[in-house]
């Protein structure tokens, strides 16, 4: 059971920071809300079931994507989290009751705000002066989009008030009136259409001309103020007022619930109405107003406990199935594509959406011909969620025995839900391993897109990764679309390559299971590649995270002949194959074993383990009879309550400092 739990956990992070990455970084997401919010969930689920699988680096450990480059990055004065969601009024009854609960009181009135389908903004103002605007990023980073920011018209540049120094916060987002604006200049000029006015609005205010974001005519609607980078009035529907009368614009539709039921109608009423806005909602925040109030409720280490986001059910629309295509990705899984007759969907023309595998469709009971219902909730490629009516002609898909790129034979095998592509050669995962190959966080080979890995492949200048250190500038130069300078970006990024640690080329190989984290565990461990491919598979398991299915995908793949071949050409290639593991400053807490939770003083979680680390001690994510002491900070939950009732030593930071320099 452990072991398949492990295989599901580890494709739900790999898809989920897929689309992390698609949609914080590049503006460019794949799935719907609703697809991503219940690949989360199910994420959560499973390692709520397996604590011993939880690792620091999953999706539900953090609060939103990496600043993209092209901005200088700037930190934000407090956290700027993602709230939890409730996508039903149960969900939003629970999320009372817990409020009820926390504070003893059932008299906490709600401020209800219209969640605006854009890009978080903080605004800062010193002596009434615009001077600085950051996105969001990770919610600790973000970028610095000032010089844009400035062109956004109904953000004032002066403001008449008494504070020294202040920040706002607020969501940019583009009307649905310049967002058709917008797709009609792109139809005139034959360009693609975008996708959404979400999309628009993050990529139109991350442009790298200024004249750009002024053209598209953004708007940013405030919903925070902050001195010092704390609330200061005594609830946030006085914040609203006060930035109203400071003459920023506040979306109007909002309302202050006395009571739960004044919310849910509140939720309710827009739900009916919404489709008359000039703008796209997606839900509702509710927030506790009370400031004070909001300090007992406190937060998680993700989000407020005293706020949450109801979502309005993804918005649905009746259509044919057309065909079923299939895919092929860099480990060789097949997906099946869903071609569908061309539908608008809130304003969205939609033709594809991914059915994920053979045994989704036979869940649905889906063949080409049927009517289906399909769903999105502002994201262009939506999910299938149901046969409507069953075609007179059905024709029943089946997985093709056979590549559909290559021709080589497919293969499912025992326990698994993908069908796969045998043949390393195979052109479409080559396609896609390349592109990991060359991805930031990996090789980071700026400049190797998919247009040039398709010329690149199709053309057979690259039959494996290791081809691409036999590249010249002038072979790049003479591809579609390229030239000298990105001929020369590209090589430079090669041969910046070499330099790139082990752990980066283990990830880059693109071994099943075998993330960033794990390559740094096996390279930290092992020591060299060398090592690592002649290590027995029991052996392999001593390494810490490294278990039976994992020891065995890193086994096959060193097994492979060719892969021990395309190994050797890297190597000849002189990209690095020793690691030496950091240094350790000291040795003071050397065999101990550590857990940190809750919010400390003055550390995050990151350097508090690396303290500890450089004292020689270990850090695991769950307490167990194992653990020799719990780092606590503030809202330190289900952990402190463990430790405690294992009869594990709680220390305070101050206390940890002290340990790490006995």
């Amino acid at each position: 059971m452990a072991s398949s739990a492990l295989i599901e956990i580890e494709h739900l992070r790999q898809s989920l920071r897929r689309h992390e990455h698609l949609y914080y970084v590049l503006d460019q997401p794949e799935i719907s809300d609703a697809s991503y919010d219940e690949m989360m969930r199910r994420l959560r689920d499973l390692e709520n079931q397996h604590p011993t699988l939880i690792t620091p680096d999953s999706p539900t450990n953090r609060v939103g994507g990496a600043p993209r480059e092209g901005f200088v990055q700037a930190a934000h004065s407090s956290a700027m989290l993602s709230l939890d969601n409730a996508l039903n009024e149960g969900e939003l009854r629970d999320f009372d009751r817990r409020v009820c609960e926390l504070l003893g009181r059932d008299d906490h009135p709600y401020t209800a705000e219209l969640k605006l389908d854009g890009l978080s903004l903080a605004v800062r103002f010193q002596d009434g002066l615009f001077f600085q605007a950051i996105t969001r990023g990770d919610g600790t980073i973000g970028e610095d989009v000032t010089t844009n920011a400035r062109t956004i018209r109904s953000l004032p540049l002066r403001v008449d008030t008494d504070l020294p120094r202040f920040e706002v916060r607020g969501e940019v987002i583009m009307s649905s009136r310049a967002f058709e604006r917008l797709n009609s200049e792109r139809d005139a000029q034959q360009l693609p259409r975008y996708a959404n006015p979400r999309n628009s609005a993050a990529g139109s205010l991350r442009v790298l001309d200024p004249a750009v974001t002024a053209a598209r005519q953004l708007d940013f609607y405030a919903y925070l103020l902050l001195i010092e980078g704390q609330p200061v009035l005594e609830s946030h529907w006085a914040s609203l007022d006060r930035l109203v009368s400071m003459g920023f614009k506040v979306n109007p539709n909002r309302r202050l619930c006395g009571n739960f039921d004044d919310l849910t109608a509140f939720i309710a009423d827009w739900d009916l109405r919404r489709q008359q806005l000039p703008y796209e909602i997606d839900g509702v925040v509710a927030k506790v107003d009370s400031l004070e109030q909001q300090r007992q409720l406190g937060w998680t280490a993700k989000a407020p406990r005293w706020a949450i986001a109801f979502k309005y059910p993804a918005r649905q629309a009746e259509t044919e199935l057309e065909n079923i295509e299939v895919q092929v990705g860099r480990t060789g899984a097949l997906t099946p594509v869903a071609h569908l007759k061309p539908v608008l969907v809130a304003g969205v023309t939609v033709s594809r959406a991914t059915l994920h595998n053979e045994d989704e469709i036979e869940r649905l009971g889906l063949a080409i011909g049927d009517t289906v219902m399909i769903e999105r909730s502002g994201d262009v490629i939506p999910k299938v969620v149901r046969v409507v009516q069953q075609a007179p002609g059905r024709r029943f898909f089946h997985m093709p025995v056979q590549c559909p790129v290559c021709g080589e034979p497919v293969v499912r095998a025992e326990g698994e839900v993908a069908s796969r592509c045998i043949n390393p050669d195979c052109p479409a995962r080559l396609k896609e391993s390349i592109l990991h190959f060359a991805s930031r966080g990996v090789m980071d080979i700026d400049g190797m897109g998919e247009a040039l890995v398709d010329q690149l492949v199709d053309r057979g200048l690259v039959r494996s990764i290791a081809d691409l250190y036999g590249l010249t500038a002038e072979q790049l130069a003479g591809l579609e679309r390229m030239g000298a300078k990105s001929a020369e970006r590209i090589m430079t990024g090669f041969a910046a390559s070499h330099e790139k640690s082990l752990p980066r080329l283990l990830n880059g190989l693109g071994i099943a299971f075998v993330g960033a984290r794990t390559a740094q565990i096996l390279a930290d461990t092992f020591g060299g590649l060398d090592a690592i491919a002649q290590t027995p598979l029991e052996a392999l398991q001593t390494a810490d995270e490294v278990g039976p299915k994992v020891a065995q995908s890193i086994r096959s793949y060193f097994d492979s002949p060719h892969n021990r071949q395309l190994v050797e050409r890297l190597r000849r290639a002189g990209l690095r194959f020793s690691h030496e593991k950091a240094a350790k400053t000291g040795s003071s807490l050397a065999g101990l074993t550590f857990v940190i939770t809750g919010t400390l003083p003055s550390l995050t979680r990151e350097q508090a383990q690396v303290l500890i680390e450089d004292a020689g001690g270990k850090v695991t994510d769950s307490v167990s009879k194992k653990t020799n002491y719990l780092v606590a900070g503030l809202e330190a939950g289900s952990k402190l309550t463990k430790a405690q009732s294992l009869g594990v030593p709680v220390l305070s930071e101050e206390q940890l400092r002290k340990m790490t320099l006995a």
